[in-house]
């Protein structure tokens, strides 16, 4: 029960469900390949033809899907296993064959008139109203059929290998501590520890470490935020971060109200940084191998089965079918628990829709912050299996609003466990929720401040350690100010946070900061109107595939352009800061 199973997808690379599907795949690639090149000139009816190609990109998401899930699953777990890193090339390959097909039918339809006519007589297709109507709109970001199919296959040796090599260097690194060799995501798991100084000598190991794949890392993010600059002045956006707006589905409106929201907040999350430097003993601020410092006193130890027990019992509380989400993750082994070598870092969950299904990754240390990451991701789960509803057409939510469920669950777990506890414990909690918080707005808006420095300085040259060292620490600065010790931060954080080694997904930072102060929106909402709220909850993550960010907010009439949302939000942890404060005065 500690590992996951991948069987329900393939039972091994030699199965006969596994080569159909990769033939099928080749089938259907060579579809949509004659379905590009018949297009222009085609006199089909419109509405034939677009039936046709939801058909088509129907077949294709659900094959992909499958055969890049259990080769992408599979790699997370055992990055140097050598046929799954020859299979994802493979896979990636034909993906990138069906290029032309996307590319040609956007032009098409961009030509196309009478699209809303269209939809209004074939009411089949008006439920891709939304997907049709934002691939016309994109379709001038899209560029000729040659040049789209090259990038197409040139991001496989170019972003794609480089994200690749920073997953397997982190995932093997070897880390000395202790007089023996540890893994990368057991040495961050230290910060948590109780001792002060186990966690100092482990945040020491961890930088020592880092510096053993520091050129083969910055090589890495020098090549992936290249090439992101160069498509993005190719395709015609104005930036990296105006592209991220735009396939997030939101307005730099949004965005605008929540980054002056965040930053007019700091200085009570530095109020709650100072407080806990001086629990701690520090005079200088808060030293980085402190900021998970455990406060309070909790002794409990969670094995898997008691983290679920635990989070399903709280689950209860928002309703039946959140719990039951949660026990059967557990029971037909959805969640990977365990960390080891060769396993990546972190946790994340991936949502398999072809199944009915998600497949969740822990580095699971029985720690009570593991339970609440575990809460989190399966909120992912709990998405996936609302919008498991809609086709597999409507089922892609963008970052902002994948945040929301997981965040809703986290909050759900953390503020039951508050009421439960008393003295020690009490303070440990809401120390442990403040430190999660603090995270997702300080943290993130460092990391926001530090993406945006690194794409204009990859504009003048490649990336080097020591220039990519010297932007993170003046983005902590910018965002901790001096509630951190200036003498201990963290230079190398852009090693480890494998977020910023996607080319197609930048700036995936800012995502978290939405996703936690809209769920703390939606949270006190469900306080108020209780377990009837729980159906328009439910209608919002289904509908998120299908929707722009401000249209989902507006289902349970919240504006997320508004400056005073985003405060109000943030009100809800500052009510949890005063507490902390007043406790521990």
């Amino acid at each position: 029960m500690e590992k996951w199973s991948l069987n329900e997808l393939y039972t091994g690379y030699d199965s006969q469900a596994f080569k159909e599907d990769f033939k099928m795949l080749e089938t259907w690639v060579k579809t949509a390949q004659q379905y590009a090149q018949e297009l222009p000139n085609s006199r089909l009816e419109d509405a034939v033809l677009i039936r046709k190609y939801i058909d088509i990109a129907t077949q294709l998401r659900s094959l992909l899907l499958k055969l890049y899930g259990y080769v992408n699953l599979s790699l997370s777990t055992d990055a140097q296993d050598e046929t799954s890193n020859a299979m994802m090339f493979q896979i990636q390959q034909r993906a990138s064959k069906t290029t032309g097909f996307s590319t040609s039918f956007s032009k098409w339809l961009r030509e196309t008139k009478d699209l809303d006519t269209v939809l209004k007589n074939n009411v089949d297709l008006q439920v891709y109203a939304f997907m049709l109507k934002r691939i016309q709109e994109g379709a001038q970001y899209v560029l000729s059929d040659q040049e789209e199919q090259l990038i197409s296959e040139l991001t496989q040796t170019g972003s794609n290998a480089w994200s690749q090599l920073q997953g397997l260097l982190t995932s093997v690194l070897e880390v000395d501590f202790d007089g023996g060799i540890t893994t990368l995501s057991e040495i961050r798991n230290k910060a948590h520890n109780p001792n002060q100084a186990s966690r100092k000598k482990a945040y020491e190991a961890e930088l020592a470490a880092y510096s053993k794949i520091e050129h083969a890392v910055a090589a890495a993010l020098s090549g992936v935020k290249g090439e992101v600059n160069t498509l993005v002045k190719k395709r015609g956006f104005e930036s990296p971060l105006a592209q991220s707006v735009y396939d997030a589905r939101m307005t730099q409106e949004t965005l605008d109200a929540l980054i002056q929201s965040m930053r007019k907040n700091l200085p009570m999350f530095h109020q709650y940084l100072k407080r806990k430097a001086t629990i701690l003993g520090h005079k200088n601020g808060l030293p980085w191998y402190d900021l998970f410092a455990p406060i309070g006193a909790s002794e409990k130890q969670f094995t898997s089965q008691e983290a679920i027990d635990f989070v399903v019992k709280n689950f209860k509380q928002f309703g039946d079918d959140l719990a039951n989400l949660a026990s059967r993750a557990y029971t037909e082994q959805w969640i990977d628990f365990t960390p080891r070598k060769g396993k990546r870092g972190g946790a994340f969950c991936f949502n398999l829709h072809p199944l009915k299904q998600s497949r969740i990754l822990m580095n699971f240390d029985g720690s009570f912050s593991n339970v609440i990451t575990l809460a989190h991701e399966l909120g992912h789960a709990y998405h996936g299996d609302r919008i498991f509803k809609e086709s597999i057409l409507n089922a892609s939510y963008t970052m902002p609003v994948a945040e929301t469920a997981s965040t809703l669950c986290e909050t759900i777990v953390k503020k039951a466990a508050l009421k439960d506890a008393v003295n020690e414990e009490k303070l440990f909690i809401l120390e442990q929720s403040l430190m999660g918080s603090t995270q997702v707005i300080v943290d993130i808006l460092s990391r926001f401040i530090f993406e945006s420095n690194v794409f204009k300085a990859r504009d003048k040259g490649p990336l080097s350690p020591t220039l990519l060292n010297q932007m993170m620490i003046d983005a902590q600065k910018e965002a901790y100010q001096d509630s951190l010790d200036p003498e201990y931060l963290n230079p190398y954080m852009w090693i480890n946070k494998s977020h910023y080694y996607r080319g197609s997904l930048s700036f995936y930072n800012f995502p978290y900061a939405f996703g936690l102060l809209f769920a703390k929106g939606i949270y006190a909402q469900f306080q108020s109107r209780g377990k009837a709220f729980v159906k328009d909850i439910d209608l919002l993550l289904q509908k998120t595939g299908q929707m722009t960010v401000e249209d989902v907010a507006k289902l349970i009439d919240i504006d997320v352009q508004s400056v005073a949302f985003w405060d109000q939000s943030l009100a809800v942890i500052k009510e949890d800061i005063d507490l902390f404060l007043e406790l521990t005065a």
